[in-house]
């Protein structure tokens, strides 16, 4: 089993989508001794956001033409390389006003890549990077139940991995961690119950 992690919370070892994510992470560990793991921290090393050289290097029909462009090509492959080959992708995400983080939307940026991730024909788009199991640990300062109209955050994740082939996927929501210590732990633990309950079906079904 090959693991992609994707870690973009900026409160690192604080952060309530880590703690959840390490314990998805444990969880398959255990259950797959032989699971190899990539973890992409974007908080503590950050993708630049696209600009003019990255759309040159990634959909120019001339291809890039700098040694930047070139690096940023580079740096883009090896990122869909990394997604194409996973089988299990784990990300773990804060909800930043409202949406995702930055730094979890640049790397969307980079493995969205048209004849790589996704395709069009005349039967519309179609997404490459199938047969993946993705378990998205969404983090949230509020509860959102009764308001979802200002949750952009899952919402917009399922539809871009959907874009992307990305059908199979599990939420493990966080909610309600700016109402305190107490709730917020409450919280982790109801995630986490809610892995562990996804993981004990999926022993049975096998």
């Amino acid at each position: 089993m090959n693991i992609l992690h994707i870690s973009s919370s900026a409160r690192r070892s604080q952060s309530y989508s880590n703690r959840v994510a390490q314990r998805v992470l444990d969880e398959l560990r255990g259950r797959n001794p032989g699971a190899a793991v990539v973890t992409r921290d974007l908080a503590r090393d950050p993708l630049p956001h696209i600009d003019e050289d990255f759309v040159t290097a990634t959909r120019s029909p001339d291809g890039p033409q700098t040694d930047e462009q070139r690096a940023l090509l580079k740096l883009s492959d090896a990122l869909v390389d990394e997604l194409l080959a996973a089988d299990v992708v784990v990300i773990g995400t804060p909800m930043i006003n409202f949406t995702i983080p930055s730094t979890l939307k640049s790397w969307l940026d980079y493995v969205a890549r048209a004849g790589r991730t996704f395709s069009y024909s005349e039967a519309g788009p179609k997404g490459l990077a199938t047969g993946k199991q993705v378990i998205l640990v969404a983090a949230k300062g509020g509860v959102y139940a009764g308001n979802p109209a200002l949750d952009f955050q899952v919402p917009y994740l399922k539809s871009v991995l959907g874009f992307l082939g990305m059908t199979d996927v599990e939420v493990l929501e966080v909610e309600g961690t700016a109402y305190g210590p107490e709730i917020a732990e409450k919280a982790v633990e109801a995630a986490s119950n809610k892995l562990q309950a996804r993981c004990d079906r999926a022993a049975v079904a096998a």
